[in-house]
């Protein structure tokens, strides 16, 4: 279940960041569907990967290096859906942190309904 509403709100951020970057172009609400699919699997398996081979860029760059790497899955669900075009890193990079930052506070505002219902 936790895995639906992360790719719930997954899906949502796809959609709002979709509207804010220019750069990013998503054709409707299923391909936002499979592209929030498709992330959720690339930042799975192969995100852990690539931070486990950058780690001495990371440290020198203090965490820095993680916002490429987060854009870089973005390219690459770039190359697997059709409907979901990234014109640049550039935008692939703003489009990565709206993701991050919307799903963070969707998944914050879940937390702190969930416990105020069982309280």
């Amino acid at each position: 279940m936790k895995f639906l509403i992360k790719l719930f709100f997954t899906w949502l951020a796809v959609i709002i960041a979709s509207y804010l970057v220019p750069g990013v172009h998503v054709s409707d609400f299923i391909t936002a569907l499979v592209t929030a699919t498709v992330l959720t699997l690339l930042n799975a398996f192969i995100r852990p990967v690539l931070i486990v081979l950058t780690i001495p860029f990371t440290i020198f760059t203090l965490g820095l290096f993680l916002f490429i790497i987060n854009a870089f899955i973005v390219m690459i669900g770039d190359k697997f859906v059709d409907g979901f075009q990234v014109d640049s890193f550039g935008s692939a990079l703003v489009f990565s942190l709206i993701v991050s930052i919307t799903v963070s506070l969707l998944g914050a505002m879940d937390k702190k309904y969930n416990k105020d219902k069982k309280d």
